[in-house]
């Protein structure tokens, strides 16, 4: 068996960085109205930057797949050889640019250079780059691979777009209702940001500067316990969720089903808890201590769930000091999958890492309440 590392780490960010002042701008008002949750919203969330693969006209001006390829050319500013011989390449995202083909082989199709090689691309939301980087740490660690590319990466600004609710809020105004749409859907218009990462993945470390050994990546889903929580494609009715394939085309729109929805009182009662019941099962089958973690890099959506995380680690023992950890979600916004590869990146950038240094990682996912833990050493 391999040791595996991450031996580059990159990001591309779209266009300039955008500020809460600027963020109808871009998204639009639904029914030329301000949006009476959005200061609230953004006073929990603390995200004061969030980058837009959009322009203000709502123009795409990259695809989720071109944002990828973009953050995988970006590896090549740090080694001009660092994508020779790559035999793999994993792509996890939440927001494919299209049902099919899938969102690996797009991004394939826009490098070349790499030649034909095998491509995986898991499905789901924001535990989807951890899934593909531990298919291609296992794939590398047996010795089925040589060397792989692994991505997350988010494209949903045009979701967001004034105009996806807009028939929504025609049918309520019929209804003679005031025609503001639903928190699910307000909720998170002002706290997701378009971006991608890569990392590189090597059986040798860095000959000169740092890499971070993957000692090992665990997920875990709770499907079997709580119902859908955030979705898109469909709606909930009565607490079930009901897929867009059974509706009929022209309810699409007025039902905002291809918007993203969260079901807030359900992700409040249930998001954190199972954190801390999944680490406290790994401290005992991975036989390590939270006082080993110098580093601890939670996926936050919000920073309004970061105290939240903490008061459930120190009510089960297993504290972890506000000091050890890093979030950057501030100034990128919540990118989804690819936060987790920001944070990386920027902690190497920054040379913030010391060898033998353990850093953990933690992503959340609400869809339907997963979570991914991984562990990486400073080498």
């Amino acid at each position: 068996m391999f040791d595996i590392y991450i031996t580059k780490a990159s990001s591309f960010l779209p266009n300039k960085a955008v500020n809460n002042d600027e963020i109808e701008e871009y998204l639009g008002l639904v029914k030329e109205q301000n949006s009476k949750t959005k200061s609230l919203i953004l006073r929990n969330n603390k995200i004061e930057e969030r980058y837009y693969a959009i322009d203000k006209k709502g123009k795409a001006t990259h695809s989720n797949a071109e944002m990828t390829a973009n953050a995988v050319k970006n590896i090549l500013l740090q080694d001009k050889k660092a994508l020779e011989n790559v035999d793999l390449l994993c792509c996890g995202t939440a927001s494919p640019d299209q049902l099919m083909p899938s969102h690996g082989v797009m991004v394939h199709g826009l490098l070349p250079e790499l030649g034909s090689l095998d491509v995986v691309s898991p499905s789901g939301n924001c535990c989807t780059s951890l899934q593909a980087l531990k298919y291609a740490f296992l794939s590398l660690r047996s010795g089925d691979k040589n060397k792989a590319i692994v991505t997350g990466s988010e494209y949903l600004s045009r979701n967001l777009r004034a105009e996806s609710y807009e028939e929504e809020a025609v049918k309520l105004e019929k209804l003679q209702k005031e025609p503001i749409i639903g928190f699910e859907k307000d909720f998170i218009r002002w706290m997701l940001s378009d971006g991608a990462g890569a990392f590189l993945l090597e059986k040798t470390p860095n000959k000169e500067g740092l890499s971070l050994k993957i000692e090992w990546i665990e997920y875990r889903s709770y499907a079997d316990q709580e119902e859908v929580c955030m979705y898109m494609g469909g709606d909930k009715v009565n607490g079930k969720f009901v897929s867009y394939k059974n509706y009929e085309p022209s309810e699409y729109m007025p039902n905002s089903l291809f918007s993203i929805k969260q079901d807030t009182k359900l992700l409040g009662e249930s998001i954190v808890k199972y954190g801390a019941f999944f680490l406290l099962d790994l401290l005992e089958k991975k036989n390590f201590k939270v006082e080993d973690v110098n580093w601890f890099l939670p996926h936050l959506s919000s920073y309004y769930f970061q105290d939240k995380i903490y008061e459930s680690l120190v009510e089960n023992n297993i504290e972890i000091p506000l000091n050890r950890w890093f979030s950057n979600l501030k100034s990128k916004g919540n990118i989804g999958s690819a936060s987790v590869f920001l944070m990386i990146e920027e902690l190497l950038e920054k040379g913030r890492l010391k060898k033998g240094e353990k850093v953990l990682l933690m992503v959340p996912e609400s869809a339907r309440f997963s979570y991914t833990f991984t562990m990486l050493t400073v080498c």
